[in-house]
C-alpha cells in the first residue's frame, strides 16, 4: 500500500484516488526506491524551485503511467492532446501508451526481431514490472540534472538508475549500479497539466549493462555478439 508521507508523488494521494483502479491491485509503496534516491541523488533542489517542480511533476507523471488502469483517473495529462513521443518515433496516444504499460513505452525499438532481446511490442505491464523489479530490488530511482528551460515547454535531463542485484530475464546480476542518462520535453498548459512528452535517451546503453552478466542458459549468445548495437554498450557475455 500507498506510504502515509509520500514526499515526491503528491497526487498518489488524497481524496481524489478513493476510486482509482490501480494495475496491481493497490496503490504503490515508494519507501524502497524513495530510500536509494535520497541516499544516491546527485542534487537536493531546493523545494519550490523550478527544478524541484520538474521533478516532482516527471514523477507523478511516471507513478500514474506505471500504475493507474485507467486514463480516466490520470491527474497529470490533457487527455484529450495527449501524446508520448521516444527518440522522434511515431507518437503515440494515452490510449496506445497506457495499453502498452510499463517500462515498454521507453524501450521500443526498431531493432530486427531476432536482436531485440527486450521485445517491448511483446511484454506486458505486469512482466515489464516484474522484469524490473526482480532486477533493482531497491528500485529504479530518477532524479531531474538540469532544467535547461521551463514551461511551456520543459526541457530537462535526467538520470535513472539502480543496483542490479537480481537476474534480468536470464542474465546473472552483476551487482553493479546500473545508470543512464537522458533528455525529454515536457510540453504543459498554464495549470502544468502535461500536452505531451518526448523523451531522448538509447535503450540499448539500458539494456546493453542489465546484459553483461552471465547468460543462465546460453540462448542468444550469438544474437547479442553479432548485433552491433548491443556490442557496442557493453552486452559482452561473460561465458
Amino acid at each position: 500500500m500507498a506510504s502515509g508521507d509520500e514526499k515526491y508523488r503528491s497526487l498518489l494521494l488524497g481524496d481524489e484516488e478513493k476510486n482509482t483502479k490501480w494495475r496491481f491491485g493497490v496503490p504503490p509503496n515508494y519507501d524502497v526506491v524513495n530510500k536509494l534516491f535520497e541516499e544516491e541523488r546527485t542534487n537536493v533542489w531546493p523545494v519550490g524551485s523550478l527544478e524541484e517542480r520538474v521533478q516532482s511533476l516527471v514523477k507523478n507523471f511516471e507513478m500514474e503511467l506505471f500504475h493507474k488502469i485507467s486514463s480516466t483517473d490520470f491527474r497529470t495529462l490533457d487527455l484529450n492532446n495527449f501524446t508520448f513521443c521516444l527518440n522522434g518515433r511515431k507518437p503515440l496516444s494515452i490510449e496506445e501508451t497506457s495499453k502498452l504499460g510499463g517500462y515498454n513505452p521507453f524501450l521500443q525499438t526498431s531493432l530486427p526481431e531476432e536482436y531485440r532481446y527486450y521485445n517491448a511490442a511483446k511484454e506486458t505491464a505486469a512482466s515489464s514490472h516484474q522484469a524490473f523489479t526482480a532486477t533493482f530490488p531497491r528500485g529504479f530511482a530518477l532524479e531531474i540534472i538540469q532544467v535547461y528551460s521551463g514551461p511551456p515547454d520543459i526541457v530537462f535531463k535526467f538520470r535513472h538508475w539502480g543496483h542490479m542485484e537480481g537476474a534480468f530475464k536470464s542474465h546473472a546480476p552483476t551487482g553493479e549500479r546500473i545508470e543512464f542518462f537522458g533528455v525529454a520535453i515536457f510540453k504543459v498548459n498554464e495549470n502544468d497539466i502535461i500536452l505531451g512528452v518526448e523523451f531522448f535517451f538509447d535503450p540499448g546503453e539500458l539494456l546493453g549493462k542489465l546484459m553483461k552478466g552471465p547468460r543462465l542458459d546460453g540462448s542468444v549468445e550469438k544474437a547479442v555478439s553479432s548485433c552491433p548495437i548491443l556490442r557496442n554498450t557493453g552486452a559482452e557475455t561473460n561465458t
